[in-house]
Formats: structure tokens, sequence, C-alpha cells
């Protein structure tokens, strides 16, 4: 059997229930094989696990990463190729925003040491400086938080399309796609609420 398809069993299986609540058993039952056929292919459970992240989870954060490392440009042409970068990977990949949320977010996920040790001191670091300089140079909002203006790109983007099961349900919006949930992050991005008579929350 090819390596390949065992490697899909048990990124379905992750997805499904969960990196840790995910046996050997239960990947090699999703592949139609014996575990001793796993054992053979990847050693145990761990080393099969870190197989998967390697192969299949940080290529898909690369196609996020890899553009945002080398831009040039303004910052609303960093906000947009960030936004139209998560957006272009969930649609070929929709399993990655449930993900994030469960093994990322969520206390004790299997991937929260991923994202501190080896995604977001490279890119998180980045645009923060980069969102900084801009600050300086009077292009952003100086009162902004560069650290968490980082964190809120994460929130207009990877959660909406996580929660999209619930508020399509809540607002009966089963018609709104996930491009319109890009333009809605990108209009936000750019002009805020626009809140009138020079009103404000502060």
């Amino acid at each position: 059997m090819p390596r390949d398809v065992l490697l899909d069993a048990a990124l379905a299986c992750y997805v499904r229930r969960g990196i840790q609540a995910t046996t050997l058993r239960d990947i090699a039952r999703e592949a139609d094989v014996t575990p001793a056929m796993l054992h053979y292919y990847f050693g145990d459970a761990g080393q099969l696990r870190e197989t998967v992240i390697e192969d299949r989870l940080m290529p898909v954060f690369e196609r996020i990463r890899a553009p945002l490392m080398t831009a040039a440009g303004d910052v609303p042409s960093l906000l947009r190729l960030f936004v139209d970068s998560v957006f272009e990977v969930v649609g070929e990949h929709p399993w990655l925003p449930p993900m994030w949320v469960r093994e990322v977010v969520t206390e004790g996920g299997a991937l929260r040491d991923l994202l501190i040790t080896r995604l977001a001191p490279s890119l998180g670091q980045l645009l923060a400086a980069r969102f900084q300089q801009a600050q300086a140079e009077g292009a952003l909002n100086p009162a902004l938080d560069p650290r968490l203006l980082m964190v809120s790109l994460i929130g207009l983007t990877m959660f909406p399309v996580a929660g999209a099961p619930i508020w399509r349900q809540v607002f009966s919006a089963d018609a709104l796609t996930m491009d319109d949930v890009r333009r809605h992050a990108l209009v936000l991005l750019e002009r805020g609420l626009e809140l009138g008579d020079g009103k404000t929350l502060l």
C-alpha cells in the first residue's frame, strides 16, 4: 500500500477525532490495513504523528507563510496578501481551521508547541515588525498594538471559517460563501466600522 494513503488516513482521523484521541487502530481501520502495517512504515504512533506534521501539515502552513516572508510593499498590500493566502489555502484544505482551533488554540492541543517554536517566531514576529515600522512612518494607526494586529488577522480569517457551521445556522446564512467572509475581513481591515458622527469606542 502506498505510504501516502496511510498518511491521508491518519490526517483524516486527526481531523475527525483529534490528534491525541486517535489511535493506530483507528488509522488502520480508516486505511483498511492492519496496525502491523502502520508499525512497519512508521514505527509507533508518535513517529506517525511527526510524519503527518512534516509531510501534510507543514507544507500547508508554508503555503501561507512563504509569500509573506518575502513580500514587499505597503501594509494594505501585506494585509491583503495574508487574508488572500489564508482563504486560498483553506479553500483547498477546509480541515485546517477546525484543526487549528482544536490543536493550537485549545489548552493541551497537540500542535501548540509547533506554533510557538516553528511558525510564530518567524511569521508573527516579522509581520509585527512590519506593522511597527509602518506606524513609525505614519502609515498605520499608532494606537494599534502591532502584536495584537497579528492576532486580529487570525481572528478575522481562521475563526470565522472554523465557526461557519454555527453562524450559518444562527443567522440562516447558508448562502454566504468563504469568499464573502474573505471580503468582509478585508473591508473591516480597510475601513473598520466607520462609526458616524465622530463617535468612538474609546
